[in-house]
């Protein structure tokens, strides 16, 4: 897999890069958060019209039909201004499932929404109990009628929930696990919205006879799928997000002066921007590396790859959130600068999709095999 960039890849680079710089600054960013949500309808149908959300859908359904190594590109660029828009879930981990493993009709009806904007998706997988597993869910699914479907269960910690107007549910359907379509509106569902530690909106759902459309009963494999699509797209954000956050730093440090001298000039804060930027590499790196996995054949070599960069990359998060927070010194702790909502963004990289724990233990098991 070639990860240099192409000519159509830098445009779009570029053009992302002007973009998030004028919709993106720190006061429009904080106002989104606070009066929306962290949900900008002006700026999801922007990300539209440039073709982000339909990166990955098929071109014959109004998408560009690109590969992991674009969509690396471009989360990369959303990561330095911390987009806080459901790209990942939507536009990512939801187009993968759907690509992958729902019928012709169903791709043909939800896929051109998907690309325009106009359908917002999140994934309800997790639940109360399971923690991170993706194979023991609680949530109950029966057949109703000839080809309807109803839902009963709770679904908690959906990602970008509370912006999402159709969820992808997980639920057993006679003993198998199968994924489900479920709008927002749909008679039953509760949504429960509440802020998150780096401002976005997640969202717990209680269903009750809700009625669903089936997705696919092959509902571990492609939710597995979906995920290792979204880790992959994380780790490119969160390496775009570090990129931006050791440049904030350098600047601080040039700017800001102790005995006369500019903090940048002491070689030991040197030392330590080299150490950031050494992480940031790791985890850039690593992000190529989860991309690349994408494609391989063997789902076992897939599983590691990914694994691996999901725990270097959220181990490289955390280091250069911290070294950032301590090199700004006391203005570090406050609230008035941009350095806290990147430390907030990168600290939430190990918890989202699967944490350490989890994927060291996925790795050990793909190693097994």
């Amino acid at each position: 897999m070639d990860f240099t960039y192409s000519e159509e890849q830098q445009m779009l680079t570029d053009s992302l890069r002007r973009f998030v710089a004028s919709a993106y600054t720190f006061e429009a960013r904080r106002r989104n958060a606070r009066e929306n949500g962290s949900f900008d309808t002006h700026i999801w149908s922007a990300l539209a019209e440039m073709g982000v959300l339909g990166l990955c859908v098929p071109t014959e359904y109004g998408g560009f039909g690109e590969g992991p190594a674009t969509q690396a590109v471009v989360q990369r660029e959303l990561g330095r201004a911390l987009v806080q828009e459901p790209v990942i879930p939507g536009g990512v981990i939801a187009a993968a499932i759907l690509k992958q493993f729902a019928p012709a009709a169903m791709q043909a009806a939800y896929f051109p929404p998907l690309a325009s904007g106009e359908n917002v998706f999140a994934v309800a997988y997790l639940e109360p109990t399971t923690r991170y597993r993706t194979d023991t869910a609680q949530a109950q699914a029966r057949k109703q009628g000839t080809e309807g479907y109803v839902l009963n269960g709770a679904k908690s910690g959906v990602w970008h929930g509370a912006a999402a107007n159709i969820y992808i549910v997980s639920a057993m359907l006679d003993g198998v696990l199968a994924l489900f379509l479920v709008q927002r509106d749909a008679p039953g569902l509760n949504i429960t919205s509440y802020p998150t530690m780096d401002r976005l909106a997640g969202a717990d759902l209680t269903l009750a006879d809700v009625p669903a459309t089936l997705l696919t009963t092959q509902g571990l494999d492609a939710l597995e799928v979906g995920l290792d699509h979204g880790i992959a797209a994380q780790c490119a954000a969160a390496a775009g997000a570090m990129e931006r956050l050791i440049e904030i730093t350098a600047e601080y440090l040039g700017a800001r002066k102790q005995f006369g001298k500019p903090l940048a000039s002491f070689q030991s804060l040197q030392h330590r921007v080299a150490e950031m930027v050494m992480q940031k590499e790791l985890a850039l790196s690593m992000a190529y590396v989860a991309a690349q996995g994408l494609d391989a054949i063997d789902i076992a070599e897939r599983r590691r790859k990914v694994s691996a960069a999901k725990v270097i990359t959220a181990s490289a998060a955390r280091f250069v959130g911290q070294q950032a927070v301590q090199l700004h010194g006391g203005m570090g702790m406050t609230d008035e600068l941009e350095v806290g909502d990147y430390f907030k963004a990168l600290a939430m990289v190990d918890l989202l999709l699967g944490d350490t724990d989890l994927h060291m233990e996925r790795y050990t098991e793909a190693m097994a095999a």
